[in-house]
């Protein structure tokens, strides 16, 4: 007898006004390391928001939801909005792109977006940087 293949259900995705965000302890990055918070603002600033934030709906002691979500993965991207806020660059009720989940933990969240991760192949990052200057972007450009 065949056995029913199960599934699977994408969490929702939507926007969320960046005052209604807040960092959750979740969170595993604990460690700073790699591109700064100055210049993933600045990336943003200048390209959007290229990954959404994984929330969850943060709920009171009776397990009613008050309204605001915390950011168990994507606590750089939180940092760098904050950023761009603080320096009157984006407005505190910007909507952000947010993959809102339920269910499960939320450090096996941050944990999975983290390690499942794949850097770049230098020889793919390389090909990339000769792209972006055969169609016209300048070394500053392609630094930035």
């Amino acid at each position: 007898m065949a056995t029913a293949v199960q599934k699977i259900i994408l969490s929702s995705s939507r926007d969320i006004p960046f005052n209604k965000l807040v960092l959750s302890q979740s969170n595993v990055r604990r460690v700073k390391a790699g591109v700064s918070i100055e210049e993933l603002a600045e990336d943003i600033a200048r390209r959007g928001l290229l990954q959404g934030l994984n929330v969850r709906a943060v709920v009171d002691a009776d397990g009613v939801e008050t309204g605001m979500y915390e950011i168990p993965a994507g606590g750089r991207r939180y940092r760098a909005l904050e950023l761009l806020v603080k320096r009157k660059r984006l407005a505190r009720t910007a909507p952000v792109p947010c993959i809102v989940r339920e269910g499960g933990i939320a450090e096996e969240d941050s944990l999975a977006e983290n390690v499942q991760r794949a850097p770049l192949h230098p020889l793919d990052q390389f090909r990339a940087f000769l792209a972006l200057r055969g169609k016209g972007q300048s070394e500053e450009e392609i630094a930035a």
